[in-house]
């Protein structure tokens, strides 16, 4: 029997988000707890602009997989909190370059800490050989789909 035909309903509903759901679900809940009034969307642009500052919005949706529209109304949505500021690029108006704000690196600690708290509630009882193996086996379906 192929591994393919395996319990598909289980694995489909498991390679197409239930476990990241769950995770985005439970961050959402720590971050509302911890007073942090950001959603995960929001959470996820700032965490590609702290890892890089000064993106551009093409790259923060090849960055969080992301289309233009989506990006477009976060960075708004972000820019009416104060967290990022949009400024056109010197060499093309067209494209707009997105900078954190001292308001967002307020944030980074804070939200990372919550991050992390959250990704230990995720993994408990999972060992780092398990998490490896899930890491490659997600890797590889990624990689036969793009």
């Amino acid at each position: 029997m192929p591994n393919n035909q395996f319990k598909r309903s289980e694995l489909y509903s498991f390679i197409t988000g239930k476990a990241s759901t769950a995770i985005a679900r439970r961050l959402q809940k720590n971050f509302k707890q911890a007073g942090i009034e950001i959603t995960i969307e929001q959470w996820s642009v700032l965490y590609h602009l702290w890892k890089e500052d000064g993106q551009s919005q093409q790259q923060l949706c090849d960055a969080t997989f992301r289309d233009k529209p989506s990006i477009t109304r976060l960075v708004d949505n972000l820019e009416k909190l104060g967290l990022v500021k949009r400024t056109a690029n010197k060499n093309d108006r067209r494209i707009n370059i997105i900078c954190i704000t001292p308001e967002a690196e307020k944030l980074q600690v804070q939200t990372m800490e919550v991050a992390n708290q959250t990704l230990n509630e995720a993994l408990h009882g999972v060992t780092n050989g398990q998490v490896e193996i899930a890491k490659e086996v997600l890797q590889m379906v990624y990689e036969n789909l793009s």
